[in-house]
């Protein structure tokens, strides 16, 4: 397993990051712990979650993933051996069953949901905190063409002095991003850097072979700013590993039990997708491994944020950490792109 620096920390992370997302909905506590064990063994030491796993997320299950995790630890005893991220969430996406749906980036509710998942983590520390994604309207999770819209945020210094206060209180190490701009990132790495209060040391965005937009403006910031990515959906949600190749929906998984994830099931994305997938065939390459492999390649990624329901494809994304692509398949990736770039952003 390789390891890398977290921005301008002392941690090394993994290059394989284990995802936690389905945990306490698509796994039960004791599969989750099987995983984290499995992961282990083969030189994982970085964890993310967030206080509004498991995904999708229904006030039923609110906290879940957390408390499985905390669960784990309190069991093994080895949460000095791990990295560990979460995130809290911010407004909006239906999510009115957290703090009275009033959710802000302020002092108030980020101690608050960072006091929660403490709790449930059964720690004293998180490693590395995240804003799930930006207060302010924005694009994120796939929303095209900017609409400015003037409505109030909490301002960003606001948020960046309440994180500041839970990194002096011992709470939190580091602070990180997720789903955020261009914009967004270096303003709040500059108010930092001006301010004296905590800098990003990375950002969690989607970035897969059908989705690469992260390198049109976030890349450059990624590497010049040491403000490394966390890639998350690597996978397309399973899409690039072939398994819902011919309109398949395969039992229990996730685009077969919840209709709700269509971002990489429009009809530009399916086609793309196959013809990622005849390209690992054709190259006596696992799908799954080399859409990871090409990901965890990247100059501007920190870890590549791995999820899985069964062992088996865990152990099958793990593998992938030993995979380097070679030119020819690299070039006939690039070929796929530039026919079809971005079919799912």
């Amino acid at each position: 397993m390789d390891y890398r620096q977290l921005g301008r920390t002392d941690l090394n992370v993994s290059a394989l990051c284990l995802g936690t997302m389905t945990w306490g909905e698509q796994n039960s506590e004791s599969e989750a712990h099987t995983q984290i064990s499995r992961a282990k063994t083969h030189g994982i030491n970085f964890i993310d979650t967030a206080e509004i796993y498991p995904v999708p997320p229904r006030a039923e299950t609110y906290g879940m993933t957390e408390q499985i995790i905390g669960n784990y630890f309190k069991q093994c005893g080895d949460r000095a051996d791990w990295i560990l991220a979460s995130k809290v969430a911010g407004p909006g996406n239906g999510i009115d069953y957290i703090r009275d749906g009033q959710l802000k980036h302020d002092y108030k509710h980020i101690t608050a949901a960072l006091d929660a998942s403490l709790q449930r983590l059964r720690t004293d520390w998180i490693d590395l905190y995240q804003l799930h994604w930006p207060e302010r309207p924005t694009n994120f999770f796939g929303q095209l063409g900017y609409q400015h819209q003037d409505s109030e945020f909490t301002p960003l210094e606001e948020t960046l002095e309440a994180l500041d206060e839970q990194v002096k209180a011992g709470k939190i190490r580091h602070i990180g991003l997720s789903n955020d701009t261009p914009w967004g990132t270096m303003k709040l790495l500059q108010l930092a850097e001006s301010r004296g209060w905590p800098r990003a040391v990375s950002i969690q965005n989607p970035y897969n072979l059908l989705n690469r937009s992260f390198e049109v403006g976030l890349a450059e910031i990624a590497i010049r700013e040491n403000c490394g990515l966390l890639a998350y959906s690597p996978m397309a949600f399973g899409m690039l590993s072939g398994k819902y190749e011919n309109d398949a929906r395969p039992p229990n998984a996730r685009l077969s039990l919840f209709s709700r994830f269509s971002r990489y099931t429009n009809p530009q994305s399916v086609t793309t997708c196959s013809r990622y997938v005849a390209l690992a065939r054709e190259h006596d390459l696992n799908p799954a491994q080399m859409a990871l492999a090409f990901v965890t390649a990247q100059p501007f990624v920190t870890s590549n944020i791995i999820g899985a329901t069964t062992l088996e494809q865990l152990d099958e994304n793990l593998a992938s950490s030993e995979l380097k692509l070679s030119d020819d398949v690299l070039a006939g990736i690039e070929a796929i792109h530039k026919s079809q770039p971005n079919p799912a952003p």
